[in-house]
């Protein structure tokens, strides 16, 4: 049986969730009619979504149901594994007791799933596009610091290389990765060589050493000067040219591609450079704007990129979970459209 984070990894503000804080109203309400009605059937809650994906979130919403029910001890939780591939209308997780005790939970479980799921696929499209290349996720500054544990781990799931704040690693371990910020080498009057000397100097040597490159808007020249100088210890330079700057190498091929931003012809000359001046070991990382599309697109000319670091498009779009009761006392007791769909895959929590 595959194993599952345990509850207590999860930062959840539990007396907040219990008193409904988190909680849509009519579901307070809901609680409220049934419990001074003293009507308690047992009722199997079933929840899926429409869409192929990579499921996510799954342990954190087992362990809201059983730190936030009112007697989680008098559930029945069913439920597939985080990483798993499931397809529209699939269901993920059944929850069987009495609603009085956990409908209170419905608005923050499927909320989880939802954006732990979107995570967790987006990234998986990501990995597949790159080719086996390593894949960076680095969105967090694009969200609400609070999210960043969840987020992380979804991106983990997904099979993201690595992250970029120490809460994205929280809850499966994982180390943060990083580079140099435009902002260090702003703080020594825009000397890239500089800034990369001193990060050497003073970060620890088991960190590899990764060059911004694209401060001066010319990336070919900026690697030669930074590998000459770290030689075998730079392990790689990053490209992050803005979308609305040319870098100066790329102006003689103008003419047939949009040549803003990392365009592929960038990314050729860097190699090109390092490559003829015996640097063949140091890498190229790229970030800035890219997606799926965009990698796929790289992937198929072979732009010779060796890790994509991928930030805001890993947000986009939505995965939408949906919570049904389907089953009352051992009867169908359904919404016309959502009857019950019992899944082998299941496993008992």
């Amino acid at each position: 049986m595959t194993s599952r984070l345990s509850p207590d990894i999860f930062r959840i503000p539990v007396d907040e969730i219990k008193n409904g804080l988190y909680s849509d109203s009519y579901f307070l309400r809901t609680s409220e009619i049934l419990t001074k009605d003293n009507h308690h059937p047992r009722v199997l809650m079933q929840v899926f979504q429409r869409q192929n994906a990579i499921l996510c979130g799954i342990d954190e919403a087992i362990a809201i149901i059983q730190k936030c029910a009112h007697y989680p001890e008098r559930l029945t939780i069913k439920a597939l594994h985080d990483g798993d591939n499931i397809e529209p209308w699939e269901t993920v997780l059944t929850i069987e007791g009495d609603l009085a005790d956990f409908c209170h939970l419905e608005t923050v479980y499927l909320g989880v799933l939802s954006r732990q799921t979107k995570i967790a696929t987006n990234v998986r499209n990501v990995v597949n596009a790159a080719n086996g290349k390593p894949v960076l996720f680095f969105p967090s500054r694009f969200d609400h610091y609070s999210v960043q544990p969840s987020d992380g781990y979804a991106a983990y799931i997904g099979g993201a290389y690595g992250v970029s704040t120490p809460a994205n690693g929280m809850y499966w371990g994982g180390e943060a990765l990083g580079t140099i910020p435009h902002a260090l080498i702003a703080t020594y009057s825009g000397d890239t060589l500089k800034a990369t000397k001193v990060f050497d100097q003073h970060i620890d040597q088991s960190i590899r050493r990764v060059a911004l490159v694209d401060f001066d808007n010319d990336c070919v020249a900026t690697s030669l000067k930074v590998a000459h100088e770290l030689k075998d210890k730079l392990w790689a330079v990053r490209l992050d040219t803005a979308d609305t700057l040319i870098d100066v190498s790329v102006i003689p091929y103008m003419g047939t591609f949009k040549p803003t931003g990392v365009c592929p012809q960038l990314v050729r000359n860097v190699r090109s450079a390092l490559d003829a001046e015996g640097f063949a070991h140091v890498q190229i990382m790229v970030s800035g704007g890219f997606s799926t599309e965009r990698i796929t697109n790289f992937e198929a000319a072979k732009v010779p990129v060796d890790l994509y670091a991928v930030g805001g498009s890993l947000y986009n779009e939505s995965i939408n979970f949906t919570a049904d009761i389907v089953v009352v006392d051992g009867q169908p007791s359904a919404k016309i459209g959502r009857q019950y769909k019992p899944n082998s895959r299941l496993e008992i929590v």
